[in-house]
């Protein structure tokens, strides 16, 4: 079985930073994505960023320039660095592991709070 523990997020005011991280554990196949998504109050759950276990990456419209995304594959472990943070920024973050057609995994979410 697989589990993806986070840690990282808090309260921050707007314009400061905060790193989130995702550690992984169990049975984890090589050639996989890792990644964030999150979900404000009253919203869908949507895609914040992802990293391939080979560096590719992509993000959200709304976090590019802010947000980078990394990952350590020896400690299957997957980092994002949030920086110049707004309120609208503010969600549960919930990690997910996507193993293609082995399935998709995520973490039980973090919040980040951002005040204005």
């Amino acid at each position: 079985q697989v589990q993806l523990v986070e840690s990282g997020g808090g309260l921050v005011q707007a314009g400061g930073s905060l790193r989130l991280s995702c550690a992984a554990s169990g049975r984890i196949f090589s050639g996989n994505t890792m990644g964030w998504f999150r979900q404000a109050p009253g919203k869908q759950r949507e895609m914040v960023a992802g990293v391939t276990s080979g560096g590719s990456t992509n993000f959200a419209d709304s976090v590019k320039g802010r947000f980078t995304i990394s990952r350590d594959n020896a400690k299957n472990t997957v980092y994002l660095q949030m920086s110049n943070l707004k309120p609208e920024d503010t969600a549960v973050y919930y990690c997910y592991l996507d193993l293609g057609r082995r399935g998709d995994y995520w973490g039980q979410g973090t919040q980040v709070t951002v005040s204005s």
